[in-house]
């Protein structure tokens, strides 16, 4: 019980990092397109990707608290007749849940990856800007080891 107890606590805690990285990065895109009358397309796409993620986020969540619902249906110790009859539904649903939550994860995964690519256009926009205005540029440039393109 305490292992999925850990578990599930471990999958809202990853998702709930997801959420909070879009829920910050997509306001830092808008200020910034906003404060810097960026062109829309990239804040668009990253508030597009935040969109697809969100949904994914919460399917992860709510199978783990499927599994855990179908686990305390099987615990013995409840009292409740018939709870082994379900220790097969849960050993199953717990199989497919971890499936499941491992692609919510490589899909927030993906997703991830692709908003960083929009940050960093809107980065080096931004370092492009302040270069012809005269600026300071240096904590606006993207590191050297990533190339924009």
């Amino acid at each position: 019980m305490l292992t999925g107890t850990a578990a599930a606590l471990a999958v809202v805690f990853v998702h709930s990092i997801v959420v909070t990285y879009f829920v910050g990065t997509s306001r830092w895109c808008k200020e910034v397109t906003e404060t810097y009358k960026l062109e829309s397309g990239p804040l668009r796409t990253s508030t597009r990707l935040k969109r697809q993620t969100f949904p994914w986020c919460v399917l992860g969540m709510l199978v783990v608290v499927g599994v855990g619902a179908l686990g305390a249906a099987s615990d013995p110790g409840t009292g409740r007749p018939n709870t082994a009859s379900m220790a097969g539904v849960h050993q199953v649903a717990a199989f497919l849940g971890m499936a499941l939550v491992g692609w919510t994860y490589f899909r927030a995964w993906i997703n991830i990856a692709a908003n960083q690519e929009v940050i960093l256009v809107i980065v080096a926009q931004v370092a492009t800007i302040r270069r012809q205005r005269g600026l300071d540029t240096v904590k606006f440039q993207p590191s050297a080891e990533v190339q924009i393109g």
